[in-house]
């Protein structure tokens, strides 16, 4: 009881770190809000100016990219000289137009672009064809095959196999019934890798989806791609940038139905019957899901984007939004969850974005022929990473919010328990 005593007389104190505190007495420990910045902990942003992932990912941090017995490792992808959308992308510090303020703090992707959704231009960017892993944002690829090749009206039957694969799944069972567009809707806003399985089924098994993955990025220009699985789990070669990356989602976005899917906040999938090999088993009923990303829930204007994560990739993510009938797209590649999350750096770099110039171009995204204004190169890393500058970023500015409620509540909170553990104290 002293101990809650002596939290009552500093409670401002108590109440600045009321996401940490542990009143001891009861057993209650509240939890910070997740994505917060850290109060002792900068972000750092890997220094990656000497280009150290030219050619390949970092080394892989587990068994997942071992090749099968009897199978030699895929050689590193060619690099093109010069570099695809511009010599300035080919640099891997952070690159930003002329006279544009710094880029936003607080961000700790080691690899991340900016562009422009419907121009193709390329507005600023962080080693843009250093090759990352992309983990499931490799579901974009995926989705621009199966759209264009399946019909979409079209049931599936799901097997034991699609049930049986590793990583995130949807809940697809033996027996279920899906259309390709529900397996469309799951592997996108739920990135399920059974989704991925049946879809890759049609196409003509895994192997062969790989290939055909493989050829299509190239045809995209999309050179630092190689996929080693349709769902993103990592394996032998696979990699991607974030330059290619905003090529891919800038390719799918053109695809009415990717552009609705991506958007989707929740649908209804289908259950699947019971196993009949299986005394007592009953059916499964459909069930709602809903999209795991929270960009689409939190930024104003958001149109979309898809989530990713290995142990090896670690966090990766591409989004887009819109404002004023500008739309853009960002990417990120080998991010932490820290200072703040994932989809948070990227509402951080959208604003910055939005906040920039029409005219401010570092490069372009294939096919679209701009001119390649003077850029700014920069390789020396942010002094600090902590927060935003407010006139680039409202994410700091939440949070600011939230923890002023937070310092409210918490005094709240261990007044009232002072108040019960007095007379808990005297019923002891």
């Amino acid at each position: 009881m002293e101990c809650v005593r002596r939290a009552i007389l500093c409670v401002g104190r108590v109440s600045l770190v009321v996401g940490s505190v542990l009143v001891v007495a009861f057993g209650v420990t509240t939890v910070p809000a997740l994505g917060a910045p850290s109060e002792t902990t900068p972000a750092t942003a890997p220094n990656t100016d000497d280009c150290p992932h030219r050619t390949q990912p970092p080394p892989p941090i587990d068994a997942s990219e071992v090749p099968a017995p009897g199978q030699p490792s895929p050689a590193p992808l060619s690099v093109p000289n010069p570099p695809i959308g511009g010599g300035l992308l080919g640099e891997c510090g952070v690159a930003l137009p002329k006279a544009a303020p710094p880029a936003p703090q607080g961000l700790s992707a080691t690899a991340w672009l900016l562009a422009d959704l419907d121009t193709g231009a390329v507005l600023a960017a962080k080693d843009a064809h250093g090759r990352y892993r992309p983990a499931s944002t490799i579901k974009v690829l995926l989705a621009i095959l199966a759209l264009r090749s399946l019909d979409m009206d079209q049931v599936v039957v799901g097997t034991q196999d699609d049930a049986n694969v590793e990583g995130s799944k949807v809940g697809i069972g033996p027996g279920g019934l899906y259309t390709n567009r529900q397996l469309v809707q799951a592997l996108i806003m739920t990135s399920g890798n059974d989704a991925a399985h049946a879809i890759a089924t049609q196409l003509g098994g895994e192997a062969a989806t790989i290939a055909r993955m493989n050829t299509l990025a190239q045809t995209l220009h999309a050179s630092d791609t190689r996929a080693a699985s349709p769902s993103g789990l990592d394996g032998p070669g696979m990699s991607t940038s974030a330059y290619d990356l905003a090529v891919l989602f800038r390719e799918a976005m053109t695809i009415p139905l990717f552009a609705e899917v991506i958007r989707t906040e929740e649908i209804d999938f289908p259950g699947y019957p019971a196993d009949p090999t299986t005394p007592g088993d009953s059916d499964r009923p459909g069930f709602a899901i809903g999209n795991d990303n929270r960009l689409l829930y939190t930024y104003d204007g958001a149109l979309g984007g898809k989530t990713g994560f290995t142990d090896d990739a670690r966090h990766t993510f591409v989004a887009a939004a819109e404002r004023g009938g500008h739309r853009l797209v960002v990417t990120l590649l080998h991010a932490e969850a820290q200072p703040v999350r994932p989809w948070e750096q990227a509402a951080r770099l959208l604003d910055y974005g939005f906040a920039l110039p029409h005219e401010a171009v570092i490069g372009t995204l294939p096919g679209d022929g701009l001119a390649q204004p003077e850029a700014v190169v920069t390789t020396a890393r942010p002094t600090s990473l902590r927060t935003a500058p407010t006139d680039v970023s409202n994410a700091h500015d939440r949070y600011a919010d939230t923890r002023t409620l937070l310092i409210f509540g918490g005094g709240l909170v261990v007044v009232a328990l002072l108040a019960g553990a007095s007379r808990f104290g005297r019923k002891r």
